[in-house]
């Protein structure tokens, strides 16, 4: 029995599928990113095959990653989930692998914090979901988990945020709980 090899069409075509996919959007939100073109960001996605791993998870839990910036020391792009609400796929989870196992009864499938390593992205922190919802407003029905102090997170509690009445609100819970409604953003380096 003959391996396929990495670049295979067969292998190829779903890598194809996700950079025009990324093409479209980045087209289509142009104020997320000014002055960036396609180009640049297409031949930095083709010399890293394991970024691209990484944002075509993003895509696979519904967070529709794009462009939202370039970092003026290193030159890399920064994607981030712009799905308009947090994405679906990421949903219903407390905060960290404590959290999850404090739970007695009903506890959720998985938490934030492994989920965010297991696909490959660093959990938003509060400047950065802030910075995010002057690209777009985000998470008006949903909320989002987003990166808690150690101080916080040793009291029992984790943060969240979202965007209602034209106005970005961050506000904390318990760690362990979890919502139909909540999920978490993400973003990765290119």
């Amino acid at each position: 029995m003959k391996k396929k090899r990495a670049n295979s069409p067969a292998s190829a075509e779903p890598a194809r599928d996700l950079l025009a996919a990324l093409e479209s959007r980045f087209a289509a939100n142009k104020g997320r990113h000014k002055g960036i073109r396609w180009a640049d960001v297409s031949a930095k996605l083709d010399g890293s095959p394991e970024k691209l791993a990484v944002i075509e998870r993003m895509e696979q839990t519904g967070g529709e990653p794009d462009v939202v910036g370039r970092d003026k020391k290193t030159g890399e792009f920064i994607f981030c989930d712009c799905s308009p609400e947090s994405p679906s796929g990421r949903r219903s989870v407390c905060y960290d692998r404590e959290a999850l196992e404090s739970r007695k009864s009903h506890p959720p499938q998985n938490n934030v914090l492994d989920m965010a390593a297991a696909i490959g992205i660093e959990l938003l922190n509060e400047q950065q979901y802030r910075e995010l919802q002057t690209l777009g407003d985000f998470d008006t029905k949903t909320s989002s988990w987003i990166q808690t102090p150690a101080e916080i997170r040793a009291l029992g509690g984790a943060l969240f945020g979202d965007f209602r009445y034209g106005q970005v609100f961050i506000y904390h819970n318990g760690a362990p709980s979890y919502y139909a409604a909540r999920g978490f953003r993400g973003s990765v380096r290119v």
